[in-house]
């Protein structure tokens, strides 16, 4: 049996009994974790080694299994045993955020719920993080911006306008804003701030490690009401902004699968063709983000609409072509 299976069900069962005041029997165990009794016999003796506090009481001709009352808030905080080791195993899925104040504060935040454990628990979380790995690669050092953040996240509280030059990646070419912050987002491996533009007079979203030189201008401003950031860049395929596209797409069977086991993007809609091919249809704010990401699936795909998106797509594939020669020797 798989060591990470048999974790796996560990877990499930830590986590069921903590939530269970009247404990559970092996048999009912067995029933929601779909497995037999024997196994679930051997996963509690295997819990009641490594330290757990678990014990049996006899009720009206039954064995339930309990977890110590103390153990269900055995931290300084109101946490669960499982969500104290859950909290403890979401270290590896801050390291994108290394040297902000988000990554330190969650860090010391781990050593110190670390330091409540019981030896044989902590072991068994050490242990138990040898079978389970998230990885998310650094993109950016987060840490440079961190007095940005700090700042931003000051004049968002107190409603502060926010002067700044910012550069601009496709003019290449820096210049001043003044900005009214509303949120700050954070999107594979970036922070962005989502901000009304007094140059442009119009919501926008600015990278905040293309920002310098940021100060107050001692002006406050009223932001919308009920403004929601999420539903905001929710047509976006990424982060960019514009016009709103109904994008439809087919897809070869040699990548259907791999389409269809993810969701892209809220709207999208799949129709599968009975010889394997995949029909993908999105509602999407602007063509470039939409088509950088088909551009990966290479010559498994073809737009159907709009048109204005398969020309991006043709463009594209004409410029790799003219910059990628291919010269033929003579024999």
């Amino acid at each position: 049996m798989a060591r990470g299976e048999q974790l796996s069900r560990q877990w499930k069962i830590i986590q069921t009994l903590t939530g269970s005041r009247a404990g559970k029997t092996a048999g009912e165990l067995a029933e929601t974790l779909g497995c037999h009794v024997r196994t679930i016999y051997r996963d509690l003796n295997a819990l009641e080694s490594g330290g757990f506090p678990l014990y049996v009481e006899k009720k009206e001709g039954q064995s339930r299994w309990h977890i110590l009352e103390q153990a269900r808030h055995q931290v300084p905080l109101p946490l669960t045993l499982t969500e104290a080791m859950a909290l403890y195993f979401s270290r590896d899925m801050l390291k994108s955020l290394e040297g902000t104040i988000f990554h330190q504060s969650m860090t010391t935040l781990i050593d110190k719920l670390s330091a409540t454990m019981p030896a044989e628990v902590r072991d068994y979380v050490h242990h138990s993080l040898d079978h389970l790995h998230v990885s998310i690669k650094n993109r950016k050092q987060a840490g440079t911006i961190q007095p940005d953040l700090h700042l931003l996240q000051q004049a968002i509280a107190e409603r502060q306008v926010v002067e700044m030059t910012y550069y601009t990646m496709s003019r290449r070419k820096s210049g001043r804003r003044q900005v009214e912050p509303y949120h700050i987002w954070f999107f594979d491996g970036t922070f962005y701030l989502i901000a009304y533009c007094r140059l442009r007079k119009q919501i926008r979203i600015f990278a905040v490690d293309r920002m310098d030189q940021l100060s107050f201008i001692q002006e406050t401003f009223e932001p919308p009401e009920n403004f929601d950031p999420a539903a905001w860049m929710m047509s976006s395929f990424g982060v960019f902004k514009g016009e709103l596209h109904t994008v439809v797409v087919e897809f070869s069977p040699g990548v259907a699968g791999y389409i269809e086991e993810k969701i892209w993007h809220p709207s999208q809609q799949i129709v599968k063709k009975t010889d394997g091919r995949l029909v993908l249809t999105l509602k999407v704010a602007g063509l470039e983000e939409i088509k950088h990401w088909l551009m990966q699936w290479g010559g498994t795909f073809r737009v159907i609409a709009p048109l204005a998106l398969a020309r991006l797509i043709r463009e594209e594939a004409e410029a790799i072509l003219i910059k990628n020669p291919i010269e033929e020797k003579a024999d």
